[in-house]
């Protein structure tokens, strides 16, 4: 099992690196959150352990790009015990959350905890439907080679989308994870941005070939 470690702290690094690797796991590490979602797209970890405050891009937001193109586990180890910070954490789409200082076993119990639901297949940040690409970590959308602008709300809708590949997607699924809440019923927001998107990246907007509507039922990308 392979394990990204990414942490500022050097001795931290190491020490991990050597707990970890003496107990069988093959492990990378990275030290600041630019080179630790480098290290996650060229050699797909199986668990991800992070810390929070990282120089250039936090820990939060790391795991932030990571949800967008995979679901692997992320365990957060943080020397931030507040709960906002947690919770914070949490809701980004960390799997788990362990405050340092903390032992070994107890570090070594979450990750076999955590490996037990680690995804059976492995995900590709960089999604191709005719002549567009999707990259779910830059965030970056290209049709025939020229950027595509879409907006964040666009932007959201279409990675859901993408990253159920050849299921059906509620309506109310998407408002949910789109909007909220408390816009499950308000479907002219989907008819308006799913449009928009298809003017965008559809090769005829009136006939979509990937992004279709499932009449009553929500919506489905397809290849």
């Amino acid at each position: 099992m392979r394990i990204l470690i990414a942490d500022d702290d050097p001795q931290m690094l190491r020490a991990l690196r050597i707990t970890l690797t003496a107990r069988g796991y093959e492990v990378e590490t990275a030290p600041d959150g630019k080179a630790a979602l480098e290290v996650a797209i060229r050699t797909h970890p199986d668990i991800v352990v992070i810390d929070l405050g990282m120089p250039g891009l936090t820990g939060i937001e790391v795991i932030e790009a990571l949800r967008g193109w995979t679901q692997i586990p992320v365990l957060v180890v943080s020397g931030r015990s507040e709960s906002w910070d947690k919770v914070e954490a949490l809701d980004a789409g960390a799997d788990d959350y362990v405050t340092k200082p903390f032992s070994a076993d107890e570090l070594l119990a979450r990750i076999r905890a955590l490996s037990r639901r680690t995804p059976a297949t492995t995900d590709d940040p960089v999604v191709t439907f005719g002549d567009v690409t999707v990259d779910l970590a830059a965030r970056l959308v290209t049709r025939a080679g020229e950027h595509v602008r879409l907006t964040p709300t666009e932007w959201r809708l279409l990675e859901v989308l993408l990253r159920s590949h050849d299921k059906l997607v509620t309506r109310e699924t998407l408002l949910t994870e789109v909007w909220g809440p408390q816009y499950t019923t308000d479907t002219g927001y989907l008819r308006l941005y799913l449009s928009q998107l298809r003017k965008k990246l559809e090769p005829e907007p009136s006939k979509p070939r990937y992004l279709l509507t499932e009449a009553g039922m929500g919506y489905r990308f397809t290849t």
